[in-house]
C-alpha cells in the first residue's frame, strides 16, 4: 500500500477525476442513445428496450450495496493487500470496460442485449463504488479533498459533453440509418474509458495501516457468521436505511432530488425521438443540441457561488424554472415550426442545460448538511447511511421512470424500426417530453417552497449541537432554535439529543 505522505497536486486530482469521465460519460450515452438504439437498429419493441435498462439497473441498486462491504473486507486476499481494496477493483476495471462494446452489437436477441447490459452495469459499479472511496483514504485535509472533488465535477461534466458530442458527429459522418456509427461509439468510449480508470489506478493511493490495523482488518473479516446472525444484520441494516426517512428535511431532499432528476431521466430518454420524429431533423443534430452539455462546466463554477449567496431553496427555483420554460418552447417549436427553427434550438437547448447543470450541481452539494440534522435527533454520524439511501432509491428510480417511458412509448403506437411514426405515436413523444418532465418538476418545484434548510437555519442547527455536545442544558434551549430544530427534524424539540431515540414525536411545526 502507498504511503500517505504523498502531496494532492492538481495533476494528481485531474488523474484521480478522469475515472468520471466514465461515470458520467456512459450513463449519458446510455440515458440518451440507448433506447433510441434498441428501437431502431436492434428491432427491439419500446417495452422490451426499456425492460433491459430498467432490469439492469434494480439489479445494479441491490449489487451496488454490497460492494461496498465486500472492498471493505478485501484485505483478506492478497490481492487486496498488494494492489489495494479499493485500487485493485479499478486495475481489473480497465480491460474490463471491454464489455461496453458488447452493447452496441447488433443482430442479437432480447437475451443477450439484457446480459451484455446487466454485465457492464455490475463491472461499473464495482468500479465506481471504490473510486469514490478514494479522497478519504488519499488525504484527510479539508482543501485537498476539495481539489479531488473539483477535478471529479470538472471531468463528469467533460464525459457528459464527450457522450454527446461524439455519437453526433458519428452519425453524421456515418450517416443516420448506418447502426456502425454506434458501434465505433462503443469502441471509441470503451477504450477511453479504460485509459482514465487505468491512469487513476497509477496516480492514486490507499491509507497505508499499520500492521496491527492490518491484522486486526484480517481477522473480522474472516470472521463467520451463523445464518441467524447474518439475517439480523441484515434486518437491522434495513431498519438503519428507513429511519433516516424520519428526518423531515431528508424526506423533503430525497423528493425534490428524485423528482427533477427523473424528469432529467424522461427528458434524456425521448429526446432523441422528438427531435427525429417530432421535428423532423437528424439524430446527429439531436446530438449536437445535446452537447451543448460542456455549458454545465462553467455553470457549476457559478452554482458554487450562487449556493453561497442565495442558498439551494432559490437556486432549485432558477433551474426548475428555466427547465420548464423550454420546456414550453420546445412544444411551440413543435407545434409552430419556424423558419428559424435550428437557430432557435440551440438557443433553448443552451438555456435548458444551465438549468439542468444547476439541478445536478444542487442535491448533492445540499447533502453534507443532512447528516448534522440528523446528528442532533440521533447523536450519530450516518453519512454512509444516508448516501447509500440516496444511491439506491436514484437507481431504482431511474429503472422505473426508463421501463414506464418505453411501455407508454408502445401504448402510444411506436412502432420500432420505422423511419416515421402515426401521429398518435409523435403526439406520445411530444407529451412525454414536455408535460411528463413538466409536471415531474412542478412536484420538485412545490417541495422546494417548503424546504427550510439555509446557511442561516444550519448554523443555528450548528451552534446547539455544539451547545448539547458541552453539556448545554435542553431546559435553557433559545425559542428561535427550538423552532428551527423542530422545524429542519420534524422531531419535537424535547426528543432530539437522546441516546434511545427509537420513540420520537413528530413535531407540529
Amino acid at each position: 500500500m502507498s504511503k500517505n505522505t504523498k502531496k494532492i497536486t492538481i495533476l494528481t486530482s485531474i488523474g484521480y477525476g478522469l475515472t468520471d469521465i466514465m461515470g458520467g460519460g456512459a450513463f449519458t450515452i446510455i440515458a440518451a442513445w440507448l433506447l433510441y438504439y434498441y428501437t431502431t437498429f436492434v428491432g427491439l419493441t419500446p417495452v422490451q428496450g426499456a425492460s433491459i435498462i430498467a432490469i439492469a439497473r434494480i439489479v445494479d441498486a441491490v449489487v451496488s450495496l454490497s460492494i461496498g462491504g465486500i472492498t471493505d473486507n478485501f484485505y483478506k486476499f492478497k490481492l487486496g493487500r498488494k494492489f489495494g481494496r479499493r485500487r485493485f477493483f479499478l486495475l481489473i476495471g480497465s480491460p474490463l470496460m471491454a464489455t461496453y462494446i458488447l452493447l452496441w452489437i447488433t443482430g442479437m436477441n432480447y437475451w443477450y442485449y439484457l446480459f451484455s447490459y446487466l454485465l457492464f452495469e455490475i463491472v461499473m459499479a464495482s468500479v465506481l463504488i471504490p473510486w469514490e472511496t478514494l479522497p478519504s483514504e488519499m488525504t484527510k485535509d479539508y482543501n485537498d479533498r476539495t481539489k479531488l472533488s473539483t477535478a471529479r465535477m470538472f471531468m463528469s461534466g467533460t464525459g457528459v459533453f464527450l457522450a454527446t458530442f461524439v455519437p453526433g458527429r458519428l452519425i453524421a459522418y456515418f450517416g443516420e440509418d448506418n447502426a456502425y456509427a454506434y458501434f465505433i461509439n462503443g469502441v471509441f468510449f470503451a477504450v477511453l474509458f479504460a485509459i482514465c480508470i487505468f491512469i487513476s489506478y497509477k496516480v492514486t493511493w490507499e491509507k497505508e495501516l499499520t500492521p496491527e490495523e492490518e491484522r486486526e482488518l484480517i481477522a473480522k473479516s474472516r470472521k463467520h457468521k451463523s445464518f441467524k446472525e447474518t439475517l439480523i444484520t441484515i434486518v437491522d441494516v434495513l431498519k438503519e436505511y428507513v429511519s433516516t426517512l424520519k428526518i423531515k428535511t431528508f424526506r423533503k431532499h430525497l423528493g425534490i432530488y428524485l423528482l427533477s432528476f427523473t424528469a432529467k431521466d424522461v427528458f434524456n430518454a425521448v429526446f432523441v425521438y422528438f427531435c427525429v420524429f417530432a421535428l423532423n431533423i437528424s439524430s446527429s443534430l439531436a446530438g449536437d443540441l445535446l452537447s451543448l452539455s460542456i455549458i454545465g462546466v462553467p455553470i457549476t463554477l457559478v452554482a458554487g457561488l450562487l449556493m453561497i449567496k442565495i442558498g439551494p431553496s432559490n437556486l432549485y427555483k432558477i433551474s426548475y424554472s428555466l427547465m420548464l420554460i423550454c420546456l414550453g418552447a420546445y412544444y411551440t417549436i413543435y407545434l409552430t415550426k419556424p423558419d428559424s427553427m435550428v437557430v432557435m434550438l440551440f438557443v433553448i437547448s443552451a438555456i435548458y442545460q444551465i438549468g439542468r447543470a444547476i439541478l445536478d450541481f444542487t442535491p448533492w452539494n445540499v447533502f453534507p448538511f443532512i447528516p448534522d440534522i440528523d446528528e442532533i435527533v440521533t447523536k450519530q454520524r450516518r453519512e454512509g447511511l444516508f448516501a447509500a439511501v440516496m444511491t439506491f432509491t436514484r437507481k431504482t428510480s431511474v429503472a422505473l421512470s426508463t421501463f414506464c417511458v418505453g411501455l407508454i412509448l408502445q401504448w402510444g403506437g411506436f412502432v420500432a424500426g420505422e423511419k416515421t411514426q402515426t401521429p398518435e405515436a409523435v403526439h406520445t413523444i411530444v407529451y412525454i417530453l414536455v408535460f411528463a418532465s413538466a409536471l415531474l418538476l412542478i412536484g420538485a418545484l412545490l417541495i422546494v417552497f417548503t424546504f427550510k434548510l439555509n446557511k442561516e437555519n444550519h448554523k443555528i442547527l450548528i451552534n446547539e449541537i455544539e451547545r448539547l455536545k458541552n453539556n448545554g442544558s435542553k431546559l435553557t434551549v433559545d425559542p428561535k432554535t427550538k423552532e428551527v430544530v423542530e422545524i429542519l427534524t420534524g422531531v419535537k424539540y424535547e426528543d432530539v439529543w437522546k441516546d434511545n431515540n427509537e420513540k420520537i414525536t413528530t413535531a407540529t411545526s
